[in-house]
């Protein structure tokens, strides 16, 4: 089968990598030809990963799977306050940078595709542009007693009455405490405050912990999709 669609150049990630990247815009189904697609350093798609197909459509013009991925979705019903949440501010940037840049190494920014520190800049700059209301809209963190750091979530309204997950983590020492759920409870209750009824979230399908977790907190699998890249 052809694969039909527009070459939409990544505009912000080529300025923050230095590269010229594009996606695949399948919405748009138009003919593509090798000379518009080798216009790219790197072309992007991502294909439901039932739409076997195109993706060996896409397998058969270069394309190579990097990663696949799980999108989940929370209906939002009784929340209940979370101790040891408070909100991100701009004093929290510099330790946040630092810890999203360690959590977040194994991505889909990442080697042969992209330089080896580019995922952890990539995430380091995504946390802080959650802490000052730039894509994301809010950072919430999880802290001990002593107000230490111990995990972090990042959430933008979507709009007609839902939001989305952009980055959920825990740190390392503070494993076995139940940050994680806390995390996914303050989110649900930052969404009732909002009158927001669904959340969503999207996780690598490498990523069996987010998986678990956010299938024990009530949330259901509502699509997966491999992510390929020329």
């Amino acid at each position: 089968m052809p694969v039909l669609a527009a070459v939409k150049p990544l505009e912000w990630e080529n300025h923050f990598f230095a590269r010229n990247s594009a996606r695949l815009d399948f919405a748009v189904p138009q003919s593509l030809n090798e000379a518009q697609l080798a216009q790219y350093d790197l072309l992007q798609a991502c294909v439901p990963s039932h739409q076997t197909a195109k993706i060996d459509a896409l397998s058969a013009l270069g394309f190579r799977l990097v990663e696949g991925e799980a999108d989940f979705s929370l209906a939002i019903q009784a929340t209940q306050r979370q101790t040891g949440i408070r909100i991100a501010r701009v004093e929290h940037i510099d330790a946040l940078r630092a810890a999203a840049s360690q959590l977040f190494v194994q991505s889909r920014f990442r080697e042969p595709w992209y330089p080896a520190d580019a995922s952890g800049r990539f995430y380091a700059q995504w946390i802080e542009n959650a802490v000052r209301g730039t894509f994301d809209h809010q950072c919430l963190l999880a802290v001990d007693e002593q107000g230490a750091l111990d995990g972090f979530v990042s959430l933008r309204e979507l709009g007609d009455g839902a939001a989305r997950i952009g980055l959920l983590a825990r740190l390392p020492h503070a494993s076995g405490k139940g940050v994680g759920q806390r995390l996914m409870h303050a989110a649900a209750d930052w969404c009732q405050a909002r009158r927001i009824a669904r959340l969503h979230v999207a996780t690598q399908l490498s990523n069996l912990a987010a998986m678990r977790l956010y299938l024990a907190c009530g949330a259901q699998l509502d699509s997966t999709a491999y992510w390929l890249y020329r």
